[in-house]
């Protein structure tokens, strides 16, 4: 009868294990099968001439140490000397044997596989586990025994045990049982057992996602099983984040690595892994596949979603390559290389590495090139999307030759062609084509090149059209493009907006979609904000299509808060502030402008935006907008009706009797309000332009200067005008900006409204004993100006630097700068 299993959980070694196994047997062992000296059944028995058998190696074993001692060769049975050491093999008892064996294994074997079951004990299912092993690593043609023993399913069965041990005995069994051989592979391969496997990858327990990985890394070695692997939704995903993990061991990190290293021999997992981050075998296929893969791997990467970094990655390794492919394959190749850098373009760093690998001279010979070799409509349309890329990565593209005759992108010629093109193309690659423009105009130094271009190509009128392009990438391609040479030909665009019915309006129309602030509605109010602020006509076309209301409401939702918008806020909160103060630029010329500034009351307005803080454009504007309605209101105050004089007094001055003046503004003598002659005594307007005269930007602090300034212009009453500075607290400011001498235009300023307060005794007092005014008025009068100088003078006699009776300039007076 058989021997019962042993129900113990031994983690001995393989040796003593194997001993185990060997003493287990279901028939009864006859002495003649059991070797003297091992005390094992013999495999290869051998006879020595007394007719003794041993085991070949054992007996071969004690010849060597009988010699290598010196000793006589003797029998170990009988200690007798032998006359010869010739082995005759026993061919009737090995046969004999090796039928017991048989016999034995496979009564072993069919107990073993029917206590792989869920209802056995677990100590059962781990010594079945382990003579399943034993048996394997005994004889490779014992794995056929095992496979046709039907043992590989009930092994896969003990994967779902609730015992860990168990379930990392089978995962260990399978291991040795498919170990080199190819149709075991295949058997554990059938069904759902390799997504069995996978599930471990991301069990809890590290010891079974070791087991597991060694497992996938023994079937990855077979070409056939590779693409099945992959097939297992997440396998290649887990693989990948185990080799980044810095939570497994070593050993399961070397084993995921190179269980991906077989996969790769799969086009398919190449791709799954690029798409889980690890690119190199994709990049790798690029450089050295053959072309049917280089076509794929191309085709394939035109498609992967990279991350920044990635593309960077991808543009220094395979960058060359795919330009190369893109300036010689054929279009089928030229289309994978064109949608790969289209991919990898779209980051600033690694559109700079793909313009030293030579990208540009290509692109732009695919974008001009007509004839037999051109490119169809839709790979031009991605060779301008690849441009346009390249382009707004902010390079000096004035210094890079691009065509036969060193041409740069910048270049009249290149320039010229791509504006034509824009008038010859459809709608997408007319947007490519302008946003390459625009990044063209982004850098200072190649600005004036392109509007040198298209000022001398009369393309101004056609860019204007794209405005109304039913399409909103091209309309903000054409829009931001326009903002962007506005300041070097603001006239001209001027006059095209005007030229052509609706083009202004559509910018409006923009600007007043209630969607939040969008890129567009910034470059369109951008674009508006750049126009020439004193074009008469233009204001009044804009009044007319009562533009102005509009921007006047969007301001006052932002200063309420009820428009949001962190990207665009501030250039659309800037532009819409430039916008509107163009209106207090026409005051003289245009009824409408003061009947607009009154309905809306923009001086208050204006007072509010100055508290703007962190908007230095919003600040400076509004100040200048102030400027602007404070020297308006000179003309706008109502001056009180005096009484006639009676005959008496007309005759006799001394019957005469000066009429009192009630209710009148102390600064221009009549009737005064914010509202209707924008006066700046009223609403705290004084306070807050003062205020900024310590601002950290100097336009800022210009600009609230000049409006200070309208206090103490002719037409004024200048005494007046002093001593409101005075009650606000604005002397000192004023004569800190002249001693800090930030720029020339400020100490212009600054000197002129310095002599204008020195005028009064008792501020002149005070200032002659300080040396640093004193001083800053001296280096003005050296150094300044024709005109400062004049001033500086005055202002010096003020304080007694001068002597009064050595004037040589007349004294006029003299206006605010």
């Amino acid at each position: 009868m058989a021997e019962s299993w042993d129900g113990s959980y031994d983690h001995g070694s393989q040796s003593d294990e194997s001993y185990q196994f060997e003493r287990l047997h279901v028939e009864p062992i006859y002495d003649a099968f059991v070797c003297p000296l091992t005390n094992q059944v013999m495999s290869d028995p051998v006879t020595l001439e007394n007719g003794h058998t041993f085991e070949r190696e054992a007996i071969e074993k004690w010849f060597k140490e009988c010699r290598e001692s010196g000793s006589k060769l003797v029998c170990p049975l009988t200690l007798k000397e032998l006359r010869s050491t010739e082995l005759n093999p026993s061919m009737a008892l090995r046969n004999t044997i090796e039928e017991w064996t048989a016999r034995n294994e496979a009564v072993q074997l069919d107990t073993a596989r029917r206590s792989l079951n869920p209802g056995s004990p677990e100590s059962d299912v781990l010594h079945s586990l382990k003579y399943i092993q034993y048996m394997c690593h005994k004889s490779r043609s014992n794995k056929h025994a095992v496979r046709n023993a039907d043992l590989i399913p009930k092994v896969v069965e003990m994967l779902k045990s609730t015992s860990r041990r168990v379930r990392c005995k089978a995962l260990e069994t399978l291991q040795i049982v498919v170990e080199d051989d190819a149709d075991n592979k295949a058997i554990l391969a059938e069904g759902d057992n390799v997504r069995t496997i996978v599930k471990f990858l991301s069990h809890e327990q590290s010891i079974e996602r070791e087991e597991a990985v060694s497992l996938l890394l023994e079937l990855s070695k077979s070409e056939a099983l590779c693409e099945k692997i992959g097939s297992v939704n997440g396998a290649i995903l887990i693989l990948v984040g185990m080799i980044s993990s810095k939570s497994e061991n070593l050993s399961t990190v070397e084993k995921a690595d190179k269980t991906l290293g077989n996969l790769e021999k799969c086009e398919n997992n190449v791709r799954q892994m690029a798409e889980n981050g690890r690119l190199r075998p994709l990049l790798n296929q690029i450089l050295e596949g053959p072309p049917e893969t280089k076509l794929s791997m191309a085709s394939y990467l035109g498609e992967l979603v990279m991350n920044n970094d990635v593309k960077v990655l991808v543009a220094r390794t395979v960058g060359s390559s795919l330009i190369n492919i893109m300036r010689s394959g054929n279009m089928q190749s030229r289309e994978a290389a064109l949608k790969a850098l289209n991919q990898i373009s779209f980051h600033e760093a690694s559109a700079k590495v793909l313009i030293e690998a030579g990208i540009l001279p290509p692109l732009v010979k695919d974008l001009f090139t007509v004839g037999t070799n051109q490119l169809p409509m839709r790979l031009k349309e991605v060779a301008a999307t690849i441009l346009a890329n390249v382009v707004n990565s902010g390079d000096d593209f004035d210094l890079i030759p691009v065509g036969p005759d060193h041409h740069s992108l910048v270049s009249e010629d290149m320039v010229h062609n791509l504006l034509h093109l824009i008038s010859n193309t459809g709608p997408a690659i007319e947007c490519k084509l302008l946003q390459v423009l625009v990044g063209l105009t982004s850098s200072s130094s190649t600005v004036l090149n392109v509007v040198a271009a298209i000022k001398s190509s009369g393309a101004i009128n056609s860019l204007v059209q794209f405005i109304e392009a039913p399409q909103r990438d091209l309309r903000v391609a054409s829009i931001k493009l326009l903002q962007k040479v506005s300041p070097h030909m603001g006239q001209e665009l001027a006059d095209a907006l005007c030229g052509v019915v609706g083009q202004l309006g559509s910018l409006f129309k923009v600007v007043a979609e209630n969607i939040g602030i969008t890129e567009e509605q910034a470059a369109a109010i951008g674009l508006l904000a750049e126009l020439p602020e004193r074009d008469l006509g233009l204001t009044r076309q804009m009044l007319d299509e009562s533009s102005f209301p509009l921007i006047i409401s969007r301001v006052v939702k932002i200063q309420q808060g009820e428009i949001r918008s962190a990207r665009f806020m501030t250039p659309f909160f800037e532009g819409l502030v430039r916008v509107l103060s163009r209106v207090t630029f026409v005051l003289a010329d245009e009824p409408d402008a003061i009947k607009l500034a009154r309905e809306h009351n923009l001086a208050a307005l204006f007072i509010q935006l100055l508290q703007s803080n962190g908007l230095d454009n919003v600040q400076m504007v509004s100040a200048m907008a102030l400027e602007n309605l404070a020297q308006e209101s000179k003309n706008l105050t109502r001056l009180p009706e005096l009484p006639p004089p009676n005959l008496c007094a007309s005759i006799f001055s001394c019957f005469s009797k000066q009429p009192v003046k009630t209710g009148s503004c102390r600064l221009h003598g009549g009737t005064c309000s914010l509202k209707e002659t924008f006066c700046l005594l009223e609403g705290q307007a004084v306070e807050k332009l003062v205020a900024l005269l310590d601002h950290t930007n100097e336009k800022v602090v210009e600009a609230a200067l000049a409006a200070i300034s309208t206090l103490l212009d002719d037409g004024v009453d200048i005494e007046q005008g002093v001593a409101v500075l005075c009650e606000a607290g604005g002397v000192r400011p004023i004569l800190d900006v002249l001693l800090e001498k930030r720029t020339e235009n400020l100490r212009r300023r600054a000197v002129w409204a310095a002599e204008r307060l020195l005028r009064t005794d008792d501020i002149a007092y005070d200032v002659s004993g300080d040396p640093n005014v004193s001083t800053a008025l001296v280096d003005a009068f050296q150094h300044a100006d024709y005109r400062t100088r004049q001033i500086a003078e005055r202002a010096l006699k003020h304080v007694d630097k001068i002597p009064n009776f050595s004037g040589i300039y007349p004294n006029t007076g003299q206006t605010a700068f």
